[in-house]
């Protein structure tokens, strides 16, 4: 028994149960919280939808303060696979697999209360492994975020039909703030419900291979030659940047795999030529550009059709940019903290560069 345990004891012998929050202390920040104190967190629902585990997945992600989020998803047959990588605080090993027991939360002081309920009674990700075939986290340490895959057998844990369809985001006329309207509540309603309420999170949705796409795009327009080159062991980098390091196509089919991305050699190449482009954040794919208060009103004889450009024309475009960029870059001493943002509008289109100085 550790000394923090025989603390707790006497507090729990003086003072009753009901003022004691932990059972148990595991290290690390870690706790396993008493029954009554779980019962006191608990959640307005239970998850009885796999739509109900991307809700509370992204949310473990949040409050583990991730700033960006991927969430890669795909379905074989009656097997609905989920990659959520973050670059969050990160999971230390020793705790990686009780994080999914009962009542185990690093969130002692803390606990959420948010449109979905209350989170952080130690029971979500026990629930979402009561709920799945397999949840697991593949990688992780402290501070350098977490990478966790979950297998769904649709047979017994039911999703929404219809998982194609994005649903209709408009801007609120009073408040301009976007709201989500119609649509199925599939996975990615939940996707984009919670990257409306949480609009400082950047959140990447798509396929295995738009996901690894993104993370490699994205790391490499933030890491420097020095780490590109001179990188000995990926598991040095946080979680999402460690695919951007392959040096062929080989290594980046490992690397992806050790993230929890299955990809084909043929997609690496790919991947590593620079055919497919990062991806969008929901955000900004759903979220309609605000007119300005001041917008003149509109001209009723003008040609009504708006601009529009195909998502792999963009992405083109993005790799021309970050090409062109090199020019600046080198002569003042510049790198790009991720890809350019190119935004369309009914008659403009605006690129965004958000760049860091080197040292």
């Amino acid at each position: 028994m550790t000394p923090d345990d025989s603390l707790l004891d006497f507090v729990s012998s003086v003072s009753g149960d009901q003022y004691v929050k932990v059972e148990e202390t595991l290290g690390d920040g870690y706790v396993r919280l008493n029954v009554s104190e779980a019962e006191r967190r608990q959640a307005k629902h239970d998850i009885r939808t796999f739509e109900d585990v991307v809700v509370e997945v992204l949310r473990n992600s949040r409050d583990a303060h991730a700033r960006r989020i991927y969430v890669a998803c795909g379905r074989e047959g009656d097997t609905r696979t989920m990659t959520v990588i973050d670059d969050g605080v990160g999971v230390p090993p020793a705790m990686q697999q009780r994080i999914f027991e009962p009542r185990v939360t690093s969130k002692l002081e803390t606990m959420v209360m948010d449109r979905w309920g209350v989170h952080g009674r130690g029971m979500a990700l026990f629930s979402v492994r009561s709920n799945l075939e397999s949840a697991t986290i593949v990688a992780s340490d402290l501070h350098k975020g977490t990478s966790m895959v979950l297998v769904s057998d649709t047979t017994a844990l039911p999703e929404k039909a219809d998982q194609s369809k994005w649903p209709s985001v408009e801007r609120d006329p009073e408040t301009g703030r976007p709201v989500v309207g119609t649509g199925p509540h599939n996975i990615v309603r939940g996707i984009v419900e919670f990257a409306v309420e949480h609009a400082e999170l950047d959140v990447y949705f798509g396929s295995p291979t738009e996901i690894l796409a993104s993370m490699f795009s994205h790391a490499r327009g933030r890491l420097d030659a020095r780490q590109l080159l001179f990188c000995d062991d990926a598991a040095d980098l946080p979680v999402w940047q460690r695919p951007a390091v392959a040096g062929d196509a080989a290594e980046l089919v490992s690397l992806a795999a050790s993230v929890g991305l299955v990809i084909s050699e043929r997609t690496a190449h790919r991947v590593l030529g620079g055919e497919m482009g990062g991806l969008d954040s929901v955000l900004e794919l759903v979220v309609p550009v605000q007119e300005p208060a001041d917008a003149k009103r509109p001209d009723i004889y003008r040609d009504r059709r708006g601009l529009r450009m195909h998502h792999n024309d963009i992405r083109e475009f993005q790799r021309r940019l970050e090409e062109a960029f090199d020019v600046v870059s080198e002569r003042y001493y510049l790198q790009l903290a991720g890809e350019p943002k190119v935004t369309v509008g009914r008659d403009t289109i605006t690129v965004r560069f958000t760049v860091e100085k080197d040292d």
